[in-house]
């Protein structure tokens, strides 16, 4: 896993250990930030079940002012923590060992870009998007960016507007707007 462009371009993320944690491979990885590459610069990004942080440290790298990583594995928190101090990120990111319920319900910023790559299977998308429009985490023109498996896929959600959509195998990656927005 490494960094694909910006000022941290090839460096090296710490990631996991086993097969019980599946990373956005460099290839997909590649492909979202190519679609959201005009909502990049001066975002603030929330990524919501970060894992590695590595979508987080990918848009700071590209030219993102700030970075919020939530994830509730503490396994996670701790290779954010590495992923942030190796890249000199400490005054850009905020990493919060947290359950995506709790930190939303506790939010007050708005975010640019809300990052999403739930483990697949598992029933998280459709509650976590509505979960962020009743708390108005997404601001004004910004974009939720969700990373789902096709037998988890659920396409259109109600509140958000599809802006652009690839599968890529198994996987899907589908940007959303608010459809208010």
């Amino acid at each position: 896993m490494r960094i694909i462009s910006g000022n941290r371009r090839g460096h090296k993320l710490t990631g996991f250990d086993g097969r019980d944690v599946r990373p956005t491979t460099d290839r997909v990885k590649e492909s979202l930030f190519n679609i959201i590459s005009p909502f990049i610069p001066g975002a603030y990004v929330l990524d919501l079940f970060a894992g590695s942080g590595a979508l987080s440290m990918e848009a700071l790298s590209r030219g993102a002012a700030y970075a919020c990583c939530v994830d509730k594995d503490k396994r996670s928190i701790d290779i954010i923590n590495r992923n942030v101090k190796d890249l000199k990120y400490d005054g850009l990111c905020t990493v919060a060992h947290s359950s995506y319920e709790d930190f939303l319900s506790a939010n007050t910023a708005q975010f640019d870009i809300i990052f999403l790559d739930p483990p697949y299977n598992k029933g998280f998308i459709e509650p976590v998007l509505k979960n962020i429009l009743k708390t108005g985490a997404l601001g004004d023109g910004g974009i939720v960016a969700l990373e789902s498996d096709e037998t988890d896929f659920r396409g259109e959600a109600e509140g958000f507007s599809i802006y652009r959509q690839k599968k890529y195998g198994r996987t899907y990656i589908t940007i959303y707007t608010n459809a208010e927005g």
